[in-house]
């Protein structure tokens, strides 16, 4: 299993960071992408990537950071390359549901990073919240350079999918699609084909049905993928190896 987005340097996993790597590993986690959302969280990122190999990381500054952290296409570019275990672009996008930063600055901070990605030809890693309209049409204004583009932790609507298919997207599903008043989000995932899924914790949050109520941790993705193996009508090891082998297509550019 791969989680392909969470935030290790959020506590409680940042005190604890060498028992959940543990526990990771005992449940069978091959990786771990730990994301950035501001300078400052990028700053633990560069040491957390060091800490264990299956842990890999991503800069970027969350749309709610956008117009305190100014973040630069060079600079983008410029660390990604510094660090060889930077593998992705983000958490970037539109949140238009909070206040906390102004939309303009979301977009601007969003087309940046966009550029980055396409530059670096790494993966976008986008939140889009209360602003689908938006967030596809800043992306399908790139379409012609082919961004490679994940929606982390899916809760759109079936048409925004359809939308985003037409962009060669891949799709995220979380704790989320666990919950039982998540029907729409498990028949939208239903309608994505399985070649374009992964799976993520969004870890210390959203912790899966059985253990809603806890703080979430990597170890956990196990009751993510098994939801997504009955949505899809899978054997769990099956989906197990669809959801690696997208990971490594989208990240690595090859199968795993």
């Amino acid at each position: 299993m791969i989680d392909s987005h969470c935030h290790l340097d959020h506590e409680p996993l940042f005190s604890n960071i060498n028992e959940i790597i543990n526990r990771s590993k005992k449940t069978g986690i091959k990786k771990i992408l730990t994301i950035s959302t501001n300078f400052k969280s990028f700053e633990s990122i560069k040491n957390i990537i060091q800490i264990d190999d299956i842990i890999f990381g991503s800069i970027g500054i969350h749309p709610h950071e956008s117009s305190n952290d100014i973040i630069k296409t060079d600079f983008i570019i410029e660390q990604a390359k510094k660090y060889k275990k930077i593998i992705g672009v983000g958490e970037t996008g539109l949140d238009f549901y909070y206040e906390n930063s102004e939309k303009n600055d979301q977009i601007l901070s969003f087309e940046k990073h966009i550029d980055a990605a396409i530059k670096l030809d790494f993966p976008i890693i986008v939140h889009s919240r209360n602003a689908e309209d938006e967030t596809f049409q800043v992306l399908n204004n790139f379409k012609n350079s082919k961004p490679k583009i994940l929606m982390h932790c899916f809760t759109g609507s079936k048409q925004f999918a359809k939308k985003l298919f037409d962009l060669d997207t891949y799709f995220s599903a979380s704790g989320i699609i666990t919950f039982k008043n998540s029907l729409d989000l498990q028949d939208t995932f239903k309608s994505i084909e399985s070649d374009r899924l992964l799976i993520e914790t969004d870890s210390p949050f959203l912790a899966p049905v059985p253990m809603r109520g806890n703080k979430n941790e990597p170890s956990f993705i196990k009751y993510t993928l098994q939801k997504l193996s009955e949505i899809k009508g899978l054997e769990f090891s099956d989906m197990q190896n669809i959801t690696n082998n997208n990971f490594t297509r989208l990240f690595f550019n090859y199968e795993s």
